[in-house]
């Protein structure tokens, strides 16, 4: 079964793209004018909300004991014009691991000879066509902060681990010892962008391959063991890339269960895009074999890695707000002292995945779930952006022109390479052995 790229949705997918940079572009403009008159835009804010800048904590002691307003109005700048690259940071790094989380996904189901999934395979092969396009937008990010285009990884400060500077840290001078070192941080960040990228068209050519050999068994075994491989991969790229690409953004504070709070928040947004391009599929007769028990099937992933993400985001706050340690503390005291909406994103994440989905009846309503999908997605876009924005812009953050264009732009990128993917593909995985046990596939209860 194939699927033609439509080419309404073609044009509509373009046009999001160019509209995005259009609206990226001005939003851009907008804000170098700031730049350039940085110390008078920057004391007026202050004076509109110190708190945002300073907590609830302005005394007269803390003023003795913060003289040096020359470095803070440094700082603060450097704050000010991180914001554009900020804003491209969201959007890109998470449709970068949404990619990578779905090639993830499908090697799953490859590894645990699941039989429900195989009419939705190539769905999930198509999300994950897009890992090298996201991998490219995130080595823009990368090689930007390497040669100090940004200031967004400010431990790449020279001055930070030098002994002899004002700005000495011994915090992060211990750390560039072992790990947060500019050129290891470089070659890491490069490893995983093409190892990831590489190991897509190794799991693509043995689906193919597979399909052309009628199912050759030896050929099956070869996909068990790339899949293996990838699983293995993936979850030490994942784990080490949630540290370079996000937490070191913070990098005074850490959190030992952040590589999987980060994993399982693309992840759930990649099921969530399965089961909306499944349905879309369904509805252009692209898909006829997909039906309410596979819904079913991918709206529980949904369901319970809402459940998860919120488990472990419940689990980093509860853990270091009790033990109200500064350096973890901190990270949290600045999110709900400069982004006053941080936790209504629960409610997107949380409270309407739980209410909504819980019932076994709502699981197969297709307008819902499909509904839903968009609802997750901006959720964990949300999500992200309370992780990257505080530590790479602090309070100068907004939901601006630039943000706006930026996802809408990589949304409509996304849309393109996916679902070109999609049309270049045989939807219907027939060599695969256990493609027939998915045809029948009913949900039992």
């Amino acid at each position: 079964m194939q699927y033609t790229f439509s080419p309404r949705l073609k044009n509509a997918s373009l046009i999001l793209a160019v509209i995005g940079v259009v609206l990226y572009g001005i939003g851009f403009f907008l804000h170098q004018q700031d730049v350039a008159n940085s110390t008078e835009y920057i004391n007026g804010l202050i004076e509109a909300h110190p708190t945002q800048f300073f907590g609830d904590y302005i005394s007269d002691s803390y003023a003795s004991m913060n003289t040096d307003h020359a470095g803070h109005m440094e700082h603060l700048t450097n704050l000010l014009k991180n914001r554009p690259w900020a804003a491209f940071y969201v959007p890109a790094y998470l449709s970068f691991g949404i990619a990578a989380s779905a090639l993830f996904f499908l090697c799953i189901q490859f590894v645990a000879n699941a039989g429900w999934s195989m009419v939705v395979s190539r769905v999930m092969e198509a999300i994950a066509s897009f890992l090298p396009v996201g991998s490219v937008l995130v080595a823009i990010i990368v090689l930007g902060s390497y040669f100090h285009m940004n200031h967004l990884f400010h431990w790449m400060d020279a001055d930070l681990i030098n002994p002899d500077s004002e700005k000495y840290d011994i915090y992060m001078a211990n750390k560039a010892q072992l790990w947060l070192s500019p050129n290891f941080w470089l070659i890491r960040c490069v490893i995983y962008l093409v190892v990831l990228s590489l190991m897509l068209p190794v799991i693509k050519n043995a689906t193919r391959k597979l399909d052309e050999t009628n199912g050759d068994l030896k050929v099956y075994a070869q996909l068990y063991k790339k899949s293996v491989i990838y699983l293995v991969i993936f979850a030490i790229c994942s784990a080490a890339f949630a540290w370079d690409f996000v937490m070191s953004l913070d990098p005074h504070w850490f959190s030992s269960l952040f590589m999987w709070y980060g994993m399982v928040s693309y992840l759930v947004s990649a099921v969530s895009i399965m089961a909306i391009i499944s349905i879309y599929l369904k509805r252009k007769n692209a898909l006829p074999l997909f039906n309410d028990n596979h819904l079913h099937d991918l709206t529980k992933f949904m369901f319970g890695f809402s459940l998860l993400w919120s488990y472990l985001w419940f689990c980093q706050f509860m853990l270091q707000w009790y033990a109200n340690i500064p350096e973890e503390a901190q990270y949290f005291q600045q999110r709900m002292a400069q982004y006053p909406l941080y936790f209504w994103m629960l409610i997107i994440n949380l409270v309407a995945p739980f209410l909504i989905l819980i019932s076994s009846s709502m699981k197969r309503r297709y307008q819902i779930v499909f509904a839903m999908g968009f609802v997750i997605i901006f959720g964990h876009y949300w999500d992200f952006y309370n992780q990257i924005m505080p530590a790479a812009v602090g309070p100068f953050h907004n939901f601006g022109l630039m943000e706006i264009g930026a996802l809408v732009g990589i949304g409509g990128l996304f849309t393109f390479v996916v679902m070109n993917a999609v049309s270049k593909l045989n939807l219907e995985a027939k060599g695969h052995p256990y493609f027939h046990e998915s045809k029948i596939y009913e949900y039992p209860f």
